[in-house]
C-alpha cells in the first residue's frame, strides 16, 4: 500500500520564540486519503530547477528543521558550491529558529532570509515550500521526513534530507513512492550518508567490489558511544512538545538509536553487499537510561544480519554514559579484509592518506548541486529508505524478540507516528519487552 501525505494543521507563525498555537486539526490517517489524487499531474509538471538549470545563476536553499544538523547543512551547502542563498526557513519553534538565524547571518552573501521568510508551526515545512527556493533541507526529527519529502516533490523542489528518512514501514513506503517521483520529475534527491561522499570509503569499497579481498564472507558494523544531550521538561510544555525538544528519546520521532545513528554504518554494510539484507535477528534492552526523561527508546542493541547469499554480519550499537566508544566498519572477505574508511588488507594492501580530502560533510552538497547544475540529478532516495528500512527491520527484531524477514518489514502496517499534528496531549508508549511486544 502507498502511503501519501498531505499539509499538516496550521499554525500561527510567532516569531517571539513562544510555542505556537494549532488553528486546524489535521490527522496522519487523513493525509493518505487526499495527496494521491494529484499525484498523477504531478509527475508531468515542470520543475522550477529545470528553469534554473537552463540558465539562472543562484540557486534559493529553503532550510526546513533549524536545529544543530539543519543549521550545520545549511553552512554546508553555502560552502560546497559558488551561487548558494540560504532564502527561507522553517521549524516548529521559534526560539529554534532564531538561533539559528543568528549563527547563519555570518554567511555574508549565502544568507538571504528575511522576517517574512521565516516560518514556525506545523506547516512551516510547506511555506518554505512555496517561498520560491529550489532546494530544500530536511533536518525536522525523522518521523517528518516523509511529509516533508512528499511535499517538496510534488512541488517541484529539489533535496537534500538528513538520514534517517522514517521511523517505520509506512513511512518507508512513502520514501520510496515520492524517490519513484522525483525519478520522473528529474529532481535530485540526496541523503546525509557522507560516508557515501567520502573518498575514503569510495576508494576502499571500489577496491572491495573490484574483488581486492575476495568474496565478502561477513563483517561487524558498530556505533558505541556515551551519552547524549538531554532536554529537561518544562511546566508550559504540552506532552508533544516535550517530545518534540526530546525527540532522541521518542521512538516515533526517532525511531531509536539504532534508526536515528546506527544507520550510517548500516548503510555501509548494505553497500558493501550491494543490497539489503534479507533477515534479521536480534536482542537489545534499557539498562543504563530508565529515568522518564529517556522516553521510551532502548540504550543498546546487537542484531545479526543475513544476506540472501547466506552471509551474516554483526551489528551493535550501544548510547551508555560511561562506556568506550566504537564507531566503525569491518568488511571480511575471503582473502583479506578492510576498514572501508581508509584501509584494506589483501593481495593489494590499500592505505588511505585523507590530509587532502575534503569535509564529506561538504562534499555531499557538492555532489547534489553539480548533479541539478548538469541536469543529471542524484537519486538517494531508494537507497536510504532500504538502509533505514534495515535499521527499523532490527529494532522490530530486538523490541520483540522475533526474526524478521526483509518481505515482512516492507510490507508491515506498523505505523508509530502520531495520528494527530497538534500541541497538546500525547501518551507515551510502553518501553518494549521482548517476548511479549508484538510483531505488527
Amino acid at each position: 500500500m502507498m502511503i501519501t501525505y498531505r499539509k499538516g494543521p496550521t499554525m500561527s507563525t510567532e516569531k517571539d520564540g513562544h510555542t505556537p498555537r494549532p488553528t486546524g486539526e489535521t490527522s496522519r490517517r487523513e493525509f493518505i486519503k487526499v495527496s494521491a489524487l494529484g499525484a498523477a499531474a504531478a509527475a508531468v509538471a515542470v520543475s522550477p530547477v529545470q528553469l534554473f538549470a537552463a540558465g539562472q545563476d543562484t540557486l534559493k536553499v529553503g532550510l526546513i528543521g533549524c536545529g544543530g544538523r539543519g543549521t550545520g547543512a545549511a553552512s554546508n551547502c553555502v560552502e560546497s558550491s559558488d551561487g548558494i542563498q540560504i532564502w527561507a526557513m522553517g521549524d516548529l519553534f521559534g526560539d529554534r529558529l532564531q538561533g539559528s538565524r543568528n549563527n547563519l547571518k555570518n554567511l555574508g552573501d549565502g544568507y538571504a532570509v528575511t522576517d517574512e521568510r521565516c516560518f514556525t508551526g506545523f506547516d512551516a515545512y510547506q511555506q518554505v515550500i512555496d517561498s520560491g527556493v529550489d532546494l530544500v533541507i530536511l533536518a525536522t526529527p525523522p518521523a517528518f521526513r516523509p511529509i516533508h519529502l512528499d511535499a517538496a516533490i510534488k512541488g517541484g523542489v529539489n533535496v537534500f534530507m538528513e538520514k534517517p528518512v522514517a521511523t517505520d514501514p509506512a513511512g518507508i513506503r512513502s520514501v520510496i513512492e515520492s524517490s519513484k517521483l522525483a525519478k520522473e520529475k528529474k529532481l535530485a534527491i540526496v541523503a546525509g550518508t557522507q560516508r557515501r561522499h567520502q573518498t575514503s570509503y569510495l576508494e576502499c569499497m571500489k577496491r572491495i567490489q573490484n574483488g581486492d579481498i575476495g568474496d565478502v564472507v561477513g563483517g561487524q558494523v558498530y556505533w558505541n558511544q556515551g551519552g547524549l544531550w538531554v532536554h529537561k521538561r518544562k511546566p508550559d510544555y504540552t506532552d508533544m512538545e516535550y517530545q518534540l525538544r526530546n525527540w532522541l528519546y521518542f521512538a516515533w520521532a526517532s525511531g531509536d538509536h539504532i534508526v536515528e545513528q546506527h544507520v550510517h554504518n548500516l548503510d555501509v554494510m548494505n553497500w558493501s553487499m550491494g543490497g539489503p539484507p534479507v533477515k534479521a535477528y536480534g536482542m537489545g534492552g534499557r539498562q543504563s537510561r530508565t529515568a522518564e526523561e529517556y522516553g521510551n527508546i532502548f540504550d543498546h542493541f546487537a542484531i545479526e544480519y543475513e544476506f540472501a547469499n547466506g552471509v551474516r554480519f554483526q551489528s551493535m550499537c550501544r548510547q551508555a554514559p560511561g562506556s568506550d566508544s566504537r564507531v566503525a566498519e569491518k568488511i571480511v572477505g575471503t582473502k583479506g579484509w578492510s576498514n572501508p574508511g581508509g584501509r584494506l588488507e589483501g593481495a593489494t594492501p590499500y592505505r588511505h592518506n585523507g590530509r587532502q580530502d575534503r569535509n564529506p560533510y561538504v562534499q555531499e552538497h557538492t555532489d547534489l548541486i553539480a548533479s541539478i547544475r548538469s541536469g543529471e540529478p542524484l537519486n538517494e532516495g531508494q537507497r536510504i529508505a532500504e538502509s533505514t528500512l534495515t535499521a527499523i527491520m532490527g529494532r522490530m527484531s530486538a523490541y520483540t524478540g522475533k526474526v524478521v524477514t526483509w518481505d515482512f518489514a516492507m510490507s508491515s502496517e506498523l505505523n508509530i507516528v502520531p495520528s494527530t499534528w497538534e500541541f497538546g496531549a500525547l501518551q507515551t508508549d510502553p518501553v518494549a519487552i521482548p517476548g511479549q511486544t508484538p510483531l505488527v
